[in-house]
């Protein structure tokens, strides 16, 4: 099993990191990708990932709503950090039109940066859509060739939002959400539309809990050893075997990734 979001700079993992990554080792977790945010939290992230060799690597990009502060010197940054060996995929970048935290030029100028710089250094993207669907097709479906792997991350879309995004070629990331009986369930039936070779697993955490966790931790925290069950679940899910469902997820990120 691989989980491919974690947001292990977190404030909310500050008083034990290391803990949360020796869960995930206990649970079955054969692999971690730590996400990053902005510039700051990248490095930090690629810094906890070389603290775990062989387990946890890191993404390195600018969240859409982070994107207002985009710049040169923010590009250097990544472009130093994907250098890194750790440092599997540009990322998390996107088009977030929920919140706007960024205006939607600022997120279409970083959003495509940072896919231009990931075909220059040959890196997969590690993305985010919400609420912006039409134009984060349109940004990004002229870089899908000069790309080596695309993954959209916690995709909670419609069918013809996950049609698009399959007929690009990407890989679909699926999170706790579609243990969510009162917002999950249109996700959850279009789980069996994911080709098999194309579907990731994720916790999304500290963020995105399984609601149908039992019994139900103390803390509303979600943690990547609780991966096995969302596994678990969609296995169910899309009428396969969980210990199957969990090797060929982890085989797919490791492809996509390109990790040892």
């Amino acid at each position: 099993m691989f989980d491919i979001g974690v947001n292990l700079t977190s404030s909310q993992f500050a008083k034990d990191r290391p803990d949360v990554v020796a869960r995930a080792r206990a649970a079955g977790l054969r692999g971690m990708l730590i996400t990053g945010t902005n510039a700051e939290e990248s490095a930090e992230a690629a810094a906890l990932a070389a603290e775990h060799p062989g387990f946890c690597w890191a993404t390195a990009g600018v969240h859409p709503h982070a994107a207002s502060g985009w710049g040169e010197a923010t590009a250097d940054r990544l472009r130093e950090l994907a250098a890194l060996p750790q440092v599997a995929a540009i990322g998390e970048c996107g088009l977030d039109f929920n919140r706007n935290f960024s205006d939607p030029a600022s997120q279409e100028r970083a959003f495509t940066a940072q896919l231009a710089l990931a075909a220059e250094l040959q890196k997969p993207v590690f993305l985010h859509c919400r609420d912006a669907h039409a134009r984060f097709i349109a940004l990004l479906a002229p870089w899908v060739p000069q790309l080596p792997g695309v993954v959209v991350h916690c995709f909670t879309g419609t069918q013809a939002e996950l049609e698009a995004c399959l007929a690009l070629g990407a890989s679909i990331g699926i999170t706790g959400w579609v243990c969510d009986e009162r917002r999950g369930l249109e996700l959850r039936a279009l789980l069996p539309l994911i080709p098999a070779d194309r579907l990731l697993l994720e916790t999304d955490a500290p963020y995105l809990l399984p609601r149908d966790l039992t019994p139900k931790p103390a803390s509303r925290r979600n943690e990547p050893c609780f991966l096995p069950h969302i596994v678990q679940q969609v296995a169910i899910w899309r009428q396969e075997d969980p210990k199957w469902l969990g090797e060929k997820t982890d085989d797919n990120a490791r492809r996509l990734f390109r990790l040892a």
